[in-house]
């Protein structure tokens, strides 16, 4: 396993996040991350930076905002929701594959009620800026939303660009695109079906999860295959932007092989 082991505590702690930073992929349509230093070690004897980009690149977290009008910020949702136990479901798909309702039911481990659900397609071993990556991934159906708002789980973590397939984004035919104009034209001569049939509905899985307050974490990656098929402890706290409809996450999974990790009571005796 790739972790790195706290020599005090015992526990392990699992990189789950892409890097973040220049030429990191975006979303296509969005512009890239811009970073320049308005002092350096050189001439001032300190660096400081400063950028410019959208909080949907790299390993990010979703807030209700982002398709909910009137819907909670990240830095207004629970704090609970970006902390706790949970599963990382080994569910490998391939290219405008769905995620379903009977992947989620035949899974292991369990999901159980308030998870933190990490659901892995195989698909962060594509991440770049590639047409592979956003173009042709896996995503979630409706059904399978709908489970796991049914299954009241607290956080849903996908290791794809998006949580919806791509063919139900601006990526294809939907609002505000089609960003990749290739993508219906293939479809359609791959499938002889057209996208508006098959995915009627824009961003749905979205707006079922977040409509029903649940966050979700895109761009899962990291040494995220290590802990396939476990039940883990998680982190990925946000900013505390009240308005901020998304903003970048550390998700980080942690183990005890021991048990007998224990945080401290607040008993200063």
């Amino acid at each position: 396993m790739n972790a790195v082991t706290d020599p005090i505590s015992g526990l392990k702690l699992v990189e789950l996040s892409h890097r973040w930073g220049y030429n990191a992929p975006t979303w296509p349509g969005f512009d890239d991350i811009k970073i320049h230093k308005v002092v350096n070690h050189a001439k001032h004897g300190v660096m400081t930076q400063i950028y410019k980009a959208t909080m949907h690149v790299s390993t990010h977290v979703n807030a209700p905002l982002h398709l909910v009008q009137g819907g909670m910020g990240v830095g207004k949702l629970p704090l609970d929701n970006f902390f706790g136990n949970g599963a990382v479901l080994d569910i490998p798909k391939g290219k405008w594959e769905l995620v379903t309702k009977r992947d989620l039911e035949n899974a292991k481990p369990k999901v159980r009620e308030h998870d933190i659900v990490v659901i892995v397609t195989g698909w962060h071993r594509h991440y770049a800026d590639s047409k592979e990556y956003f173009g042709y991934a896996p995503g979630l159906s409706a059904d399978a939303a709908q489970w796991l708002v049914d299954r009241k789980v607290k956080l849903v973590a996908v290791d794809t660009a998006a949580v919806d397939h791509p063919l139900a984004t601006s990526l294809a035919p939907h609002r505000n695109g089609p960003q990749i104009k290739y993508l219906a034209p293939e479809y359609l001569a791959e499938t002889g079906r057209q996208v508006l049939d098959d995915f009627p509905d824009w961003n749905i899985a979205h707006k079922t999860l977040l409509g029903a307050g649940i966050p979700t974490i895109e761009n899962v990656g990291g040494d995220v295959d290590s802990v396939l098929g476990k039940r883990c402890t998680f982190h990925a706290m946000p900013w505390n932007w009240g308005e901020g409809d998304a903003c970048v996450v550390r998700f980080v999974a942690m183990l005890d092989d021991s048990g007998k990790c224990r945080i401290e009571s607040g008993n200063n005796k």
